[in-house]
């Protein structure tokens, strides 16, 4: 009686454990070897060795005379020039960019069509043929004259003497960004969403309300960093004003190595300048773009849909979702 009492709580047991599926087992992850990832850092870093030990070991290089160089007043003088340039010529290109912008997004056809032109023309046209251009506008208009159209001239003057070398410069770096700022711009608008312009039109608003307040406010995520990289670029760009004699960095350097012969060791100060300016600014467009994406961030992104899938397979609440 007991064996058969006990021999049915057995096959009981063993009923209901059937109807429970196993567990499986554990998943153990083997990484994957790969040696040709190995064999690739091997080869960078081999080549890598040989290039510093050439670069750190050739007497050509005269790295004396870099040092010699390095912070002369007249390299100094450039460097002033130079973030001068870009400074005044990005301020430019900037506020023409939005304006640009603005009227290309207007609905009227002229002043759209007078962006699109004018995009057209300072995108096709060389950069280096504008700044030439620029320095010699006075063969072309021997008097600068400002004053009511079809009427008299309230301001006028000598080409040579209103726009000098500076002048030119400026005029030329700053209106060719203003083309390429606009379709950045461009970009930005059209990166809002749509219904929101139209929310705030029901409220009210009109239309330089709309841009200001709704806007340019969420396009600048867009525009900001494209901007960062056009500002780089523009302070490479800034060389190109030697040809015309502006007294910016590779003008400065082209004049002492001109006159010494010591064209490599003065190329190389030009180059650490160079640098050393351009990574200040890509720090900067970094805490720049965490700025204005705030909220979009890839971590938070990341973070969210972890988040999400946990929940879905059952690890986390929705409370805890939406902290």
């Amino acid at each position: 009686m007991i064996e058969s009492e006990a021999r049915r709580r057995e096959v009981s047991t063993g009923e209901l454990s059937a109807g429970v599926p196993e567990r499986p087992d554990e998943i153990k992850a083997v990484r994957v070897r790969r040696p040709g990832r190995w064999i690739a850092s091997i080869v960078v870093l081999a080549v890598a060795a040989a290039i510093v030990r050439s670069v750190a070991t050739d007497r050509r290089f005269q790295w004396g005379v870099v040092g010699q160089y390095l912070f002369d007043p007249r390299i100094l003088h450039g460097v002033e020039g130079t973030l001068l340039l870009t400074v005044i010529a990005m301020a430019i290109g900037i506020v023409l960019g939005i304006i640009l912008a603005i009227m290309r997004q207007s609905p009227n056809p002229l002043l759209s069509g007078v962006s699109w032109l004018y995009i057209w023309f300072f995108r096709g046209t060389p950069l280096l043929v504008q700044i030439v251009f620029w320095n010699f506008i006075a063969a072309l208009y021997p008097v600068i004259a400002i004053g009511i159209p079809f009427g008299p001239a309230l301001i006028h003057g000598n080409a040579n003497t209103v726009i000098t070398t500076f002048d030119a410069a400026i005029l030329a770096l700053g209106l060719n960004e203003g083309a390429y700022m606009a379709e950045i711009v461009r970009a930005g608008f059209l990166a809002v969403d749509e219904g929101q312009t139209h929310a705030a039109a029901s409220l009210g608003l009109n239309r330089l309300q709309i841009m200001r307040h709704v806007v340019l406010p969420q396009a600048m995520r867009v525009i900001m960093p494209p901007t960062g990289n056009e500002t780089i670029s523009m302070l490479k760009n800034t060389s190109l004003v030697y040809v015309i004699g502006y007294a910016e960095l590779f003008y400065e350097t082209s004049q002492i190595y001109g006159a010494n012969y010591e064209t490599i060791p003065l190329l190389i100060v030009a180059s650490i300048w160079y640098l050393v300016m351009t990574s200040v600014a890509y720090v900067g467009q970094h805490f720049i773009e965490l700025r204005y994406g705030r909220g979009f961030s890839r971590v938070e992104q990341t973070t969210m849909a972890s988040r999400w899938l946990a929940l879905r397979r059952g690890g986390v609440n929705a409370g805890e979702l939406s902290q």
